[in-house]
């Protein structure tokens, strides 16, 4: 959600907190600010983009060699400049990513010490905490520490001090936080992303990690003070990776990402390599030898990639699965079952609901468990019995496309392996299922030339204010999937159903300005939903049809047909959500939305 960059160097800082908030934004936020050194402390605050941050600061030609910068996504109080972080205490600064939990009854004490508080944050209350720790204790990193252990909920903070001008202190617990070694400075932020500008050296903090940063180096310790070691790790990112390039949005070049990022997910099975356990960990035979049932959690597009896998794994590895909501998950009586595999899905894997609903899991006694994710050092990847990256690329737009079809990808390996550990998987049939696997990326890439008549597509529903959007079987979650993503970006409310469930209450809402979108498999409900079909057009609903070759459904007037270019059995739902990605970004371009970071979202939900 919010976004933290953090700088000390030999040079002025302030173009690096700048450009690194830039490489944020997509995180989501409502305002920005930052607090430079440079004699005396200096804070600068806008509500609005980082553009207008970047406009201050150059109206002030401000210049220092350290400093701390923020992105905010409310949560406390409503977007203002004076909720707008860094937050001030007598001379030190900070600034926050995440949630405290018992704020107020910080906030109550410190009042009741003579402090006043002037925004409706609860980071108010660590910049406090911090000032009033320091009273009784010189040295500026343990003043953090003893104060971060009085902390509740998650954070991650970055804090500069007026009286202490050559250090920052970063710490965090529940929200992502890592060091940036460079050859001028030392730095900290929430993404890689925002730190590519100047150092690919990254330092991945722990939960309970504090750090104090010079401009020459660096120092970890744990929440009790003690010392710890952090590995250094090479980024394989470049800067070039969260560049536009020839693309208008992230959002667009992501899509069309979608072939390159399924090709190096898939990159384990290519040139005739089978399906094994192990593509998901060394223990993986072990850990799944005996699994019984499957538990997938996981929250927004990752929970469709679950429901999705549910078809998949129940028909081909015939195992039972079940798949939760994970902020649901952990609030329920459920009943825990040791041979159960636990799947946690998140692009991020700082997903603050899939990380509690894990952690719940285990403590329920469920220890096999397996984590798909896009980042390797994530919280939830390091929580995890066994992993499988999904090496999607950093995905910048808040609308998830290349990070959704690379779960399913996963998934498909998944469903392979543990059929075939469990006897279910013939040798012909890996053979025949690895191939089109294989060929996934072309077929995606012919998909993807469809955009043109997608567009024109997107012209119609400008003016929509609903949509329907239906599905059958694992398709479902694919008619989900697109209507989230409509949701999402463009603004239009839109709902998904069962296409079996039309006649039990949605058909309702069906007339001729509420355009009713289906996909349509050849497959063996094919003829079920031409039904369904038939069931809107009586009742003068527009109809736009997603359909493979030979489903045989005629295009008429109010049932427009888009043709798919091949029919692509189990992994046709994920040809199928392709349109359904460049209809929404379509026809979000129509309506002048700000397609990247849609209003009221963030990228990586790190908060309940």
């Amino acid at each position: 959600m919010c976004g933290i960059v953090t700088a000390i160097a030999t040079n002025n800082v302030v173009p690096v907190l700048l450009e690194g908030l830039r490489k944020l934004e997509y995180r989501g936020y409502d305002s920005a600010g930052l607090a430079v050194l440079a004699g005396e402390l200096t804070r600068l605050r806008s509500c609005g983009r980082v553009a207008e941050l970047a406009a201050l600061a150059d109206a002030r030609q401000l210049s220092a060699h350290i400093g701390i910068a923020h992105t905010r996504w409310a949560t406390h109080g409503v977007p203002s400049e004076r909720n707008a972080h860094p937050h001030i205490s007598g001379g030190l600064a900070v600034v926050h990513n995440g949630i405290i939990e018992n704020f107020e009854s910080i906030k109550a004490d410190l009042q009741g010490k003579g402090y006043v508080f002037e925004s409706e944050t609860d980071t108010e209350a660590i910049a406090h905490l911090v000032h009033y720790k320091l009273q009784a204790n010189t040295d500026l990193f343990e003043a953090v520490r003893q104060a971060t252990n009085e902390l509740v909920g998650a954070y991650a903070i970055g804090v500069v001090a007026e009286a202490d001008p050559f250090r920052v202190i970063v710490a965090r617990r529940g929200s992502p936080l890592l060091l940036g070694i460079g050859e001028d400075g030392m730095y900290a932020a929430s993404d890689t992303a925002a730190l590519l500008q100047v150092t690919r050296k990254i330092v991945y903090l722990e939960d309970g990690d504090l750090a104090e940063l010079r401009r020459d180096s660096y120092i970890v310790i744990r929440s009790d003070g003690s010392p710890v070691e952090r590995e250094v790790h090479i980024s394989s990112l470049s800067a070039d990776a969260v560049e536009l390039g020839k693309f208008r949005h992230y959002m667009q070049k992501e899509i069309f990402e979608q072939p390159q990022a399924l090709a190096q997910t898939l990159e384990l099975i290519a040139g005739g390599a089978g399906i094994t356990p192990q593509h998901f960990g060394a223990r993986a035979g072990e850990v799944f030898d005996g699994v019984r049932r499957v538990l997938v959690l996981a929250c927004g597009t990752s929970y469709h990639a679950g429901l999705v896998a549910r078809y998949w794994i129940e028909s081909i590895a015939k195992l039972p699965v079940t798949v939760e909501i994970a902020s649901e998950y952990r609030y329920r009586e459920s009943v825990p079952d040791p041979d159960t595999l636990v799947v946690v899905i998140s692009q991020s894997g700082e997903t603050a609901d899939t990380l509690a609903a894990l952690k719940h899991a285990k403590a329920l006694g469920m220890q096999r468990t397996l984590a798909i994710c896009n980042v390797p050092e994530s919280a939830i990847v390091r929580e995890t019995a066994l992993r499988f990256i999904t090496r999607a690329g950093p995905e910048i737009g808040v609308a998830s496309t290349k990070a959704f079809t690379t779960q399913l990808a996963a998934f498909a390996l998944l469903t392979l392996a543990l059929a075939k550990i469990n006897g279910r998987l013939s040798a012909e049939d890996e053979e025949r299922r690895l191939a089109a696997l294989r060929h996934l990326p072309v077929a995606v890439q012919k998909v993807l030339e469809l955009e043109p008549e997608i567009e024109q597509w997107a012209q119609r529903f400008a003016g929509k204010e609903h949509a329907l959007f239906l599905g059958r079987g694992s398709h479902w979650p694919i008619a989900m999937e697109g209507a989230l993503k409509l949701k999402e970006i463009s603004y239009i409310h839109a709902e998904a159903y069962a296409a079996g469930e039309l006649k039990h209450g949605p058909l309702a809402l069906v007339d001729k300005d509420m355009p009713v979108i289906a996909v349509s498999p050849a497959d063996e409900l094919l003829e079920k939903l031409k039904s369904n079909l038939q069931e809107v057009r009586a009742r003068g609903g527009e109809l736009y049809v997603f359909a493979d070759a030979g489903s045989e459904i005629p295009e008429s007037e109010g049932v427009h047909i888009l043709h798919m270019p091949e029919h692509y059995g189990m992994l046709s739902p994920v040809l199928h959500v392709i349109p359904l990605q460049l209809l929404s970004y379509h026809a979000a371009l129509v309506k002048g939305t700000d397609v990247d970071k849609p209003r009221n979202l963030a990228k990586s939900v790190t908060v309940e």
